[in-house]
């Protein structure tokens, strides 16, 4: 079964993206390599593999890099200086970035400006750029439209690619009343929510328009 909402939520998304430019240059390549920046948003249930194995599922083999560290922004990353040296030396397909929720002004800031940055390293190396968009924690639902709108707005300032994970959650949340996934601390995805996550990143990398639902 397909989900039809989450198809019409991808169709938008990317066609709002691709007026601004942004389009995924994959083709019919069967090996990708990936980078994965974010903080226990991206390690909890070891998200890299979740998206690795829906791409074996396609017959893509997809290998996979994870930095991700507790409570760690982009600039985190920056500063440490462990990114820069992989984007460069290890020939990446893709580079996912993702940090807190950033529905305010430091951190939609920080998407910009940190972003753009990461991306003039991928454009350098031959990467594609890609905003893993999260989710504010439940006790937040309110701020979820800003963690959209910032997450799009970054991307499409960097002319970079989004995987509207977020949305996604956002979608199914107002239309079931069903937050199962959240963990159990009301932020941090179950594996439920972090096999919602692979599908969209996984989409996003293979330039797919919908979401398997099984």
């Amino acid at each position: 079964m397909k989900l039809n909402r989450y198809i019409l939520l991808f169709v938008l998304v990317l066609s709002s993206l691709a007026v601004f430019g942004q389009s995924n240059n994959v083709t019919n390549k069967k090996e990708f390599k990936a980078l994965f920046i974010g903080n226990s948003l991206t390690y909890t249930n070891n998200l890299p593999e979740l998206v690795a194995e829906i791409a074996r599922a396609k017959e893509v083999r997809l290998k996979t890099k994870m930095v991700a560290l507790p409570n760690y922004a982009l600039i985190d990353h920056l500063d440490d200086g462990n990114i820069q040296k992989l984007i460069a030396k290890n020939g990446f397909d893709f580079v996912i970035i993702q940090q807190g929720p950033s529905s305010q002004a430091e951190g939609r800031k920080m998407l910009l400006v940190d972003g753009a940055k990461i991306k003039k390293l991928c454009e350098a190396h031959g990467a594609e750029l890609i905003y893993f968009m999260v989710w504010p924690s439940k006790q937040y639902h309110y701020t979820f439209d800003d963690v959209i709108k910032n997450h799009i707005n970054a991307a499409t300032t960097n002319g970079a690619l989004l995987a509207p994970v977020g949305a996604v959650w956002k979608t199914h949340f107002d239309e079931t009343n069903d937050y199962s996934f959240y963990g159990n601390d009301g932020f941090h995805p179950s594996m439920k929510g972090s096999k919602i996550a692979a599908k969209v990143i996984a989409a996003t990398i293979l330039n797919e328009q919908e979401i398997d639902g099984n």
